[in-house]
């Protein structure tokens, strides 16, 4: 690849990101003014981003167009969003903070209600029903139903004693000690599921890191340096 393999655009752009690139990796000596204004250039470019997608996506679709150009029974429904956006607005001065108070209120009321309805209808009831259903042996091959089994057990071992160490894990007796007997055992085992757990999700954001590090190496490696030493 050379130099004149490129347009003017394209390497404009690979020289940009190769500074970028750069100014974030000059963390390692760590925290200087060209790393902030990075982050800082970051930051500012996913917000004008989200923005620019909220703007064509959802405010001038379903907030400009209806009350510009539709009819007269649309306008007055897209009225209530557009008043309740206007009071938000009201928050900016800590004087009329409170005229934002039922925007605010409603937003978190929905959020929390969306929060809720997703976490129960797209993981409780998942995670329920495919616990009831680990030990359907008819869905599972016949040459592997022992070990298909044995996993459905330790799923369901899992499940358990997770949900036994969050409700039972930090209970205390009367006399300040933990709770002993069986509880303590299975309170263990789900603790050490937990870790798991934990351990794994780790190693998926840290593997997510490195190959985005490897990828941002290979570009300033085979890329932009041979273009900038190619004689």
């Amino acid at each position: 690849m050379s130099l004149a393999d490129l347009s003017l655009v394209d390497l404009i752009g690979a020289l940009v990101s190769f500074g970028l690139t750069l100014m974030v990796f000059s963390y390692v000596f760590g925290d200087n003014a060209l790393f902030r204004l990075a982050i800082h250039l970051f930051i500012g470019v996913s917000a004008g981003y989200a923005a620019i997608v909220a703007f064509y996506n959802v405010v001038w679709p379903q907030l400009l167009i209806p009350l510009v150009f539709g009819p007269q029974a649309e306008r007055l429904y897209v009225l209530v969003p557009l008043v309740l956006a206007g009071l938000l607005f009201f928050k900016v001065t800590p004087r009329f903070s409170a005229l934002g108070n039922p925007t605010a209120a409603y937003l978190v009321g929905v959020g929390m209600a969306s929060a809720v309805g997703g976490a129960v209808v797209g993981t409780i009831y998942p995670q329920v029903f495919a616990s009831a259903n680990l030990f359907d042996l008819q869905a599972a091959p016949q040459a592997g139903r022992l070990l298909y089994f044995v996993k459905s057990v330790a799923i369901l071992l899992g499940t358990l004693t997770t949900l036994i160490y969050f409700y039972f894990g930090v209970q205390k007796s009367p006399g300040g000690a933990p709770e002993k007997g069986w509880i303590g055992p299975l309170t263990w085992i789900g603790q050490v599921f937990i870790a798991i757990t934990f351990g794994a999700i780790f190693a998926g954001v840290y593997s997510a890191a490195l190959m985005a590090f490897i990828e941002r190496v290979y570009f300033i490696g085979d890329i932009l340096l041979p273009l900038i030493f190619t004689p």
